[in-house]
């Protein structure tokens, strides 16, 4: 399972709009065709909740499965096949 965690997009320590945008657009999103993905959900500064769905529409068109939060509590948020 890949981990696409909410750290690597800080600036100066926080989650600034436009530089988190241009962080989005510089993935290579592909990477994770077909692939388990979990988008770590705790993390020490806060995270808007658009932040959270602009990185589930990017996945969303490749992932295989998309999961939420932590290893040991993982919420299942969108499957290819549609399946729960």
């Amino acid at each position: 399972m890949d981990t696409i965690f909410f750290e690597q997009f800080l600036d100066g320590g926080i989650l600034k709009e436009e530089s988190f945008r241009a962080s989005v657009d510089a993935i290579d999103w592909s990477q994770y065709r077909d692939k388990k993905v979990m988008i770590k959900g705790c993390s020490d500064v806060p995270v808007p909740t658009w932040a959270y769905l602009v990185i589930t529409a990017r996945l969303a068109q490749y992932a295989g499965r998309i999961v939420y939060g932590e290893p040991c509590s993982a919420v299942r948020i969108f499957t290819r096949d549609g399946k729960r």
